[in-house]
């Protein structure tokens, strides 16, 4: 490819978006161009990156036994609604009416498209297992695009499905998926971390990310130091040790107060102790509009897909989304914020941390203008129906086995494998197969995703420099970027035809201009090796890798051969 046609050169203007180096380096280098916040066009130099990180998926995949087919981008909505993820993911979802009326969703995920799929065939235990995938457009109706291709609203995404007569046998293709994984992002130059992590609106009951660590990183996870335990902040666990246990129980009081006292950080001043001897109230408010009030430690944060979690295992009780409660929910229940108290407002729904049990005589509960309770026990003074872990992890906690302590990450999701079970088979009427005893049996399923915008920008996140991108081979737009310096043009086109004779990926600088300006772009774009043709190298070539600060003048044949080997 001569640079001079290329649609997409280096440019001197600047992403607005300058925290991920990615986004900067992708639209600077002329790989991407914003159409509409959160959706990119993809240039030549960026597609054949693209295309690139495809092929190594794909490979991959196929190894595995996977087997590549395409879906209509269109899902007909009655199929989200058969699932119910109308609701239960409704704020990412967009939707469209055709000139019949017909109803369509712009598929986000594809797990209704392949169940109603395979649902079309009368399949039986014989023709088990399968796993079937894509590389498709998928639409997020995200609230917030930024990062660049980090958090987009269109994106190209690698989903595949897998149908399974048993649990059994899921589990076996699950670690095949994963093993996969972990094969696709090293040749890609990633190292990633196998995360536990939380279904959401997938569905199901486990799943695993696969998280490059990022300080910029939108993923928060917790690694134990012995790195036997590693957990997204969803789902993270602790060992929750006991404050004071051999602390005397004392009676219950209501004591006088000063009006002053309205914070944490005032209580831990009046009464002289750190906050785990506090009683503290979260409130939240479900999509239906119920109010929740979780007591918990003080020193603790509630995590809302936890308590989700806890909540959607009680009778009566599905909750899609919880938000944080306003003064005006609050005074519907005849309270106010600071004024929560830890049980009697009527009309709220109390939920109980497990760290209650961990404190002996707690501070608070009860708080009035001028008075609160003091030597509170959980159990005696109070107790709630609904019990369970709802405590977000912190840096230095100790890991669930508790050998050792918790630390904090940061990274970027490039992927994930979920356990889906019978969760939609169950939900999609005849979503079956016959087994062995002739019985119809709905399939045990699995789903595993990959974001290859991301996955691209999470390449250069880890490889770059101070001048530009430094590609890893696998996924180099070129294999080589030649550059012609003035006086020897006629020399370059001959040994980019050789090149291009040879089967080489090259990129030639044709254009005029100084050798500081084609070497800082040769240096911006990434390919992993410079040549460089000018009348000082007389009948030679400048090899220079990218990675490399040394030179070396080789001739054509030489050149070809370490490019072809």
């Amino acid at each position: 490819m001569k640079y001079s046609q290329l649609l997409g050169k280096a440019t001197k203007d600047k992403s607005k978006d300058t925290k991920f180096k990615s986004h900067y380096y992708l639209t600077k280098g002329g790989f991407i161009r914003e159409s509409t916040a959160g959706r990119y066009y993809f240039l030549p130099l960026g597609w054949r990156v693209h295309q690139k990180i495809q092929q190594v998926i794909k490979e991959e995949m196929d190894k595995a036994g996977a087997q590549e087919m395409i879906t209509p981008v269109l899902h007909p909505l009655e199929l989200w609604q058969e699932t119910n993820r109308t609701n239960s993911a409704g704020f990412e979802l967009t939707t469209l009416k055709d000139r019949r009326g017909a109803k369509f969703a712009l598929g986000g995920t594809a797990e209704e498209m392949f169940v109603d799929l395979v649902r079309k065939f009368q399949l039986s235990y014989k023709d088990l297992p399968f796993n079937v995938y894509q590389f498709s457009t998928k639409f997020r109706d995200e609230l917030r695009a930024r990062g660049g291709l980090l958090r987009v609203r269109e994106f190209t995404m690698k989903d595949a499905y897998s149908f399974h007569a048993s649990e059994d046998d899921f589990k076996l293709e699950y670690e095949v998926m994963a093993k996969t994984y972990t094969k696709i992002f090293d040749r890609l130059g990633l190292k990633t971390l196998k995360v536990d992590a939380d279904n959401g609106y997938i569905g199901g009951e486990y799943c695993h990310e696969f998280q490059v660590e990022c300080e910029l990183g939108e993923g928060r996870f917790f690694v134990s130091k012995d790195e036997s335990y590693i957990a997204h902040e969803d789902v993270a666990e602790f060992n929750l040790e006991a404050v004071n246990p051999n602390e005397e129980v004392k009676e219950f009081e209501i004591i006088d107060q000063p009006e002053w006292v309205q914070t944490m950080d005032h209580n831990i001043k009046h009464y002289g102790k750190d906050k785990r001897h506090f009683l503290k109230n979260v409130v939240y408010k479900t999509d239906q509009g119920q109010i929740i009030i979780v007591s918990i430690r003080g020193d603790l944060d509630v995590n809302p897909i936890k308590l989700q979690h806890l909540l959607n295992k009680q009778p009566n009780l599905t909750v899609y989304q919880l938000e944080g409660a306003t003064n005006e929910d609050l005074a519907k229940i005849g309270t106010k914020t600071g004024y929560v108290h830890s049980w009697g407002h009527e009309g709220a729904t109390y939920v109980a941390d497990d760290s209650l049990k961990t404190v002996t005589n707690f501070t608070g509960g009860q708080k009035e203008e001028t008075t609160d309770s003091f030597n509170v026990n959980y159990g005696r003074d109070f107790k709630h129906d609904i019990e369970g872990d709802t405590a977000m992890a912190q840096d230095g906690f100790l890991a669930p086995d508790g050998k050792s302590k918790l630390i904090e990450k940061r990274g970027i999701e490039v992927g994930n494998i979920f356990q889906l079970g019978l969760h939609y088979t169950k939900l999609m009427a005849g979503a079956t197969f016959t087994d062995q005893d002739g019985q119809e049996k709905p399939y045990y399923m699995g789903c595993y995703g990959i974001g290859l915008g991301r996955t691209m920008a999470s390449i250069i996140e880890k490889h770059h420099d101070d001048r530009g991108i430094v590609w890893p081979e696998a996924v180099a737009p070129f294999q080589a970027q030649l550059i012609s310096l003035a006086g020897a043009e006629e020399k370059a086109e001959d040994v980019y035809n050789q090149l291009i004779k040879a089967g080489v990926e090259v990129l030639w600088d044709n254009r005029e201009g100084s050798a500081g300006v084609k070497f800082a772009d040769a240096d911006l774009i990434g390919n992993p090796v410079r040549l460089v043709v000018s009348p000082r190298t007389k009948d030679q070539i400048e090899w220079k890798k990218r990675t490399s600060k040394e030179t070396e003048l080789l001739d054509l044949e030489t050149v070809i051969k370490k490019l072809t080997d």
